[in-house]
């Protein structure tokens, strides 16, 4: 079956203003922050129960990818082994399966006071490419740059020997860029531009061979994200979702971001954090397709949050407002 991803790339290279628009869901928490990373259980009420089991994690990742309405599930690897290797989750989907191909140090966000996520980042993968046996043949590689040049050099090499292996083996991936984590001397106002700056001078010399699919980073905002696009057009453009706020908040950013120029977003914990993550698809597939405004989007959620009996966890009225973004 022909992967929509695929398919989207494709036109999007061949007519950079077609529409289409990737979706993904990125389900590969457990490799950075352990128990907690299935999400909180809720009852029928929506009173937290505890957390999930990764077997019920693993569930919904079954249930979203039989919907076909996102392009890509991200996995980490041992989920990957399970869904995509041993139950051939994706033969007959038009999902793609990827798992996260390295976990750098301050994507390690274990609870019972651990610290390492206020720490610089340093390169980390535990995942090797050479033990791959072919089922899953996509990953997402992030790479954390804090204005350091020798710690920024080494996160530079790590990326640079990944990109080495992946050609050995025909591994394709797309970047994530985060925004600094421990900056040094770099001002908040500084770090759109300094994120921008640093995509393209490492994508100036990486070859076709080894580029990017596409990108996920911040959003920061329609400036950066036009400077950027209009920079090179041929650039695939990715947000990623982050974490708190209202269901207006996540619906309107990726409204927005498509606005201004980017061709995909790919959301974890907005989707796993939600009521109903089908429910909550749904909406993001109709605005990633222009089907829908923000604060329609968010009603007919709640619509069928009352259909489906499911508590939401805000009052409607407080889920349509827009609260303070953050970098």
């Amino acid at each position: 079956m022909q992967k929509t991803l695929d398919a989207k790339l494709a036109r999007i290279a061949a007519e950079p203003s077609c529409p289409d628009f990737i979706l993904a869901d990125a389900k590969d928490a457990d490799m950075a922050f352990g128990i907690a990373a299935p999400g909180v259980r809720r009852t029928a009420e929506g009173k937290a129960a505890g957390y999930r089991s990764i077997q019920e994690f693993r569930e919904q990742i079954r249930e979203i990818v039989d919907q076909r309405l996102i392009d890509i599930m991200l996995m980490s690897v041992s989920t990957s082994d399970v869904l995509a290797v041993s139950e051939r989750l994706f033969a007959d989907s038009p999902v793609t399966p990827a798992m996260r191909a390295n976990d750098t140090t301050d994507i390690w966000l274990a609870g019972s006071g651990a610290s390492y996520g206020g720490h610089p980042s340093l390169p980390f993968r535990t995942a090797v490419l050479d033990e791959l046996n072919g089922a899953v043949n996509l990953g997402l590689y992030s790479i954390t740059l804090n204005n350091d040049a020798e710690l920024d050099r080494a996160t530079l090499e790590g990326y640079r020997e990944f990109r080495i292996e992946a050609r050995r083996n025909g591994f394709r991936h797309f970047l994530e860029v985060f925004a600094p984590n421990a900056a040094r001397d770099l001002p908040a106002g500084d770090v759109p531009r300094f994120v921008n700056d640093s995509i393209v001078r490492l994508l100036a010399g990486v070859g076709s061979g080894s580029q990017p699919l596409f990108l996920k980073m911040p959003y920061f905002g329609p400036a950066a994200m036009e400077q950027l696009v209009a920079y090179d057009s041929s650039l695939v453009v990715g947000i990623l979702g982050g974490s708190a706020g209202t269901t207006f908040d996540a619906f309107h950013m990726l409204w927005e971001a498509r606005k201004y120029g980017a061709r995909a977003a790919l959301f974890g914990r907005k989707i796993n954090n939600a009521e109903h993550q089908l429910a909550f698809i749904r909406q993001l597939r109709a605005l990633a397709d222009g089907a829908i405004e923000p604060a329609e989007a968010v009603r007919t959620y709640h619509a069928e949050l009352e259909t489906l009996k499911v508590a939401p966890h805000r009052p409607l009225a407080e889920d349509l407002e827009a609260t303070p973004a953050t970098l």
